[in-house]
């Protein structure tokens, strides 16, 4: 555990309620979420599924828009927001999904230059610097010119992890990033994802079913039907997580 986090909120989540569908089909999915994020933390997010994990995720990733209670991303309210604000927001994270979404096309460098696209202002020698040291740095130097159909599949959630970060993102939010990973492989892009994050100051929040990996957090936040149960905080204790993680 680290404990280097600034007491600044990143994620400041108050009275959340979201709901899917509409008229008779409407079904609420998130009941009164109270969550707040420091910068620098490391925060994975477990519990069943469907218990409303990745749409706290989305919801904090501005990939949808927020509708009751209050959601502050770095200072700005996204309860509200229209798509211009959404988008806007957008550009300070990186994201990493369990598909790593690479581009079968497109070399290792090509994918990771891409998290540079939205930045207009570099030229494209910088990017590809940037792309090259970053693809270094996760141990893929060798590999720039590789399509990821040459790649494993650990090397491309390497690829993936180097895209998220490449344009060194406040906040990085990451959905079961090491699900169709081996135990080494998902180990070794967590210990990636923490380095990281450690050396560029970011925030991470994870979402994951894998217990193999709860040690890389500073807080274990437990959601089941909707609700927080456990915000990780010193009041919940690890063991009472872990077990209801691992019994879940």
């Amino acid at each position: 555990m680290h404990t280097n986090f600034s007491n600044e909120s990143v994620i400041s989540v108050k009275n959340l309620n979201h709901y899917f569908g509409k008229g008779q089909l409407r079904k609420q999915v998130l009941f009164d979420v109270n969550l707040e994020i420091k910068a620098g933390e490391i925060i994975i997010m477990t519990g069943p599924s469907g218990s409303g994990k990745t749409t706290l995720l989305t919801l904090a990733g501005s990939l949808r828009s927020t509708q009751e209670g209050s959601l502050q991303v770095l200072g700005k309210e996204l309860c509200g927001a229209n798509e211009k604000q959404l988008t806007e927001a957008r550009r300070s994270n990186g994201y990493i999904f369990q598909a790593h979404n690479l581009h079968g096309s497109l070399t290792a460098l090509q994918n990771v230059r891409m998290g540079l696209e939205v930045h207009k202002k570099l030229s494209p020698e910088v990017m590809n610097a940037r792309s090259k040291e970053m693809l270094e740095f996760v141990g893929l130097g060798q590999r720039v010119n590789y399509y990821p159909d040459d790649l494993s599949g650990g090397q491309k959630q390497r690829v993936a992890i180097a895209r998220a970060l490449v344009s060194q993102p406040k906040i990085v939010l990451a959905d079961e990033p090491t699900a169709a990973l081996d135990k080494k492989s998902g180990r070794d892009v967590v210990e990636m994802m923490q380095k990281l994050a450690k050396e560029q100051g970011c925030t991470i929040l994870l979402v994951t079913h894998d217990n193999r990996i709860l040690d890389i957090a500073d807080r274990i936040v437990y959601m089941e039907d909707g609700r927080l149960v456990s915000d990780g905080s010193i009041n919940a204790s690890d063991e009472e997580v872990s077990h209801k993680f691992i019994h879940s």
